[in-house]
């Protein structure tokens, strides 16, 4: 496992205003993404505007038109509701902590979800922001783990808290929901997790103070034992004559056996 670099002329005070201004921005453009749809589906409400020939339909030439158009446009407002906090929620955390990755992979998935689904879909017509939903979702979550810095990490925990569920609806499960655009953006988030969670520099690690102490000197302490050539001999041991019978403690006399 490789550590991120210590930044050393780092101020976290400065560091921290940096990270709420990239977090504020991230949650804008977000939001202004959201607000477009919003004013698309009020405007196509409004004026009555026919969807049919701007949705993406199967197999048919005249509908890849909608792997441009199609995550724009929603059915109802219930749907366009139930994609507006994901996406909202998704995109800010992709954009806070993969601001470089998160443009390229963000067309990645939009083009790469119309394209498939156009490819397996049933002939229908398929329409909504749910494909770039899931693929978003993804994104965030793969990234986090392979990236394995702390903002990515917990952007993955908390994308897969919230919307983790997403993983059960790339599956067809109710009528009228398009699984085929989930399961495409999914795939396209997951291979461009894979392809660019290295495209943005990780942040830098946070010095410790106890990093900037200086190595400890050795100290003349008088309590500090000398070494041990230092210490003075104080006995000698004498080594025993041949004649020295010192050592014998008690001699035993030779043992007689009993005759048989």
């Amino acid at each position: 496992m490789d550590l991120p670099e210590i930044d050393p002329g780092s101020d976290p005070r400065a560091q921290l205003a940096r990270d709420r201004r990239r977090f504020r921005r991230a949650a804008l453009i977000s939001a202004a993404f959201v607000a477009l749809l919003w004013w698309i589906h009020l405007a196509q409400h409004m004026f009555d505007a026919p969807l049919r020939a701007l949705t993406l339909r199967p197999g048919d030439p005249w509908g890849l038109i909608g792997v441009l158009t199609a995550p724009l446009l929603h059915g109802s407002f219930e749907h366009l509701v139930s994609n507006s906090l994901p996406l909202l929620i998704l995109g800010t955390l992709a954009i806070a902590t993969l601001p470089r990755a998160t443009p390229r992979a963000l067309v990645f998935i939009w083009l790469l979800a119309g394209l498939g689904t156009w490819l397996i879909g049933r002939p229908s017509a398929h329409l909504g922001a749910s494909g770039v939903t899931h693929g978003l979702m993804l994104l965030v979550f793969v990234a986090g783990v392979l990236r394995r810095d702390r903002p990515a990490i917990a952007a993955a925990l908390i994308a897969f808290f919230l919307y983790g569920g997403m993983l059960l609806t790339v599956f067809p499960r109710e009528e009228g929901v398009s699984w085929e655009y989930h399961l495409t953006g999914a795939a396209a988030g997951l291979l461009a997790a894979l392809i660019w969670f290295r495209l943005d520099p990780p942040p830098p690690r946070k010095r410790y103070s106890w990093e900037d102490e200086p190595d400890p000197q050795p100290v003349n302490d008088e309590l500090e034992p000398p070494p041990p050539e230092d210490v003075p001999v104080l006995w000698h041991r004498v080594e025993p004559r041949d004649d020295d019978r010192r050592g014998v403690v008690l001699q035993f006399p030779p043992r007689n056996d009993p005759p048989q």
